[in-house]
């Protein structure tokens, strides 16, 4: 039998963990409007009620006793005060966090499988945490960017500097260095040129392929396929404030990406490309999918054209990823104005 004083410590720490989880799940379900976060958070919450099963209701309320609890009555001035939603974000993932750490030390008296379930939960909410701040703080870095253009290392300098700086001069928000025929050195080069002519203005620099390349020149971020190497050790070469995007072909590998810490992903490829061939599209039905899923901020990629732009928005998407038909266009300034125009917009 255990202990009334253990009885306590677990009703209490169970109560405290639920209340901060609720809290938690009506951020990521009314605010940040996400329902993928906001099913893993339930699910956390389930498998811990779960867990607490083993623990007969009765006695815990028996132990219950918040008349003469001695804690009630302590307060600190902070906790009476949030001065914005991220406040409230943060202090309840500690109360989480915290909450669970008592119910996997105190339930170790009790029952060992419900201080490893604590222990477990405990570990998957840190990585809830940094995927709920990184999704709300790419959506305000991210938020006005709808048009990602991909280029390549054009015919020579020249070409590269004269058609960047158009494409700077009309705003794209973002331009990725994508090349894979370049060697080393000269792919480093034309991304110092890119850094450049981006420096000082609106447009992102993103680096394709190589967080190297990435950290070398300062660029903004750098994007992953799904053969590069993994979020974390990106992350370990560019550091924490580099953006960094994911390509990514299901919803499980978005899901994936959101958890992995990623600031964007890229969903396709939609349609057939011109610059790069895959052995089957993801079509339209994944961009559906991620559109009702996922608030990271997402980019249609593969194929995407003025003429099909429509049925991508159709989709709930709202932001494209292009290569061909803008870089390779006579005047791809003017051509991205267009693209820039029709996602403008108001949706339908």
């Amino acid at each position: 039998m255990t202990d009334i004083s253990v009885l306590r410590i677990l009703d209490a720490s169970a109560n405290r963990t639920r209340e901060g989880l609720r809290v938690l799940e009506d951020y990521v379900r009314f605010i940040l409007d996400d329902r993928f976060l906001t099913a893993e958070i339930k699910s956390v919450r389930h498998r811990l009620t779960e867990a607490l099963a083993g623990i007969e209701s009765a006695p815990l309320l028996l132990a219950r006793e918040t008349q003469q609890d001695v804690g009630t009555r302590l307060t600190e001035p902070s906790e009476a005060v949030r001065q914005n939603d991220q406040e409230v974000l943060a202090a309840n993932f500690h109360r989480v966090q915290e909450g669970l750490r008592s119910l996997e030390e105190w339930g170790k008296l009790h029952s060992a499988t419900l201080a490893q379930t604590a222990k477990q939960l405990r570990y998957h909410v840190y990585t809830l945490q940094r995927a709920v701040v990184i999704t709300g703080e790419s959506l305000d870095r991210l938020g006005q960017a709808r048009l990602y253009v991909l280029v390549d290392g054009a015919a020579d300098e020249d070409q590269f500097r004269q058609k960047v700086a158009r494409l700077v001069a009309v705003g794209v928000p973002m331009l990725q260095l994508r090349d894979k025929r370049l060697p080393d050195r000269m792919l480093l080069a034309r991304a110092r040129l890119l850094r450049q002519a981006t420096q000082g203005t609106s447009t992102l620099c993103i680096i394709n392929d190589r967080p190297d390349l990435a950290l070398l020149t300062q660029a903004d971020g750098v994007h992953l396929g799904q053969e590069d190497m993994p979020v974390k050790e990106a992350r370990r070469i560019v550091g924490p404030d580099r953006l960094i995007g994911v390509s990514t072909h299901s919803l499980p590998q978005a899901q994936q990406a959101v958890l992995d810490g990623a600031n964007y992903i890229g969903l396709g490829p939609t349609f057939a490309s011109t610059t790069k061939q895959f052995a089957e599209l993801a079509g339209l039905e994944l961009l559906r999918q991620a559109a009702g899923q996922l608030r990271l901020p997402a980019f249609a990629i593969g194929g995407i054209r003025l003429e099909n732009l429509p049925q991508v928005l159709q989709t709930g998407i709202r932001r494209v990823a292009v290569q061909a038909a803008i870089w390779t266009a006579a005047d791809p300034g003017a051509e991205a104005q267009k693209f820039l125009a029709a996602l403008s917009q108001p949706a339908q």
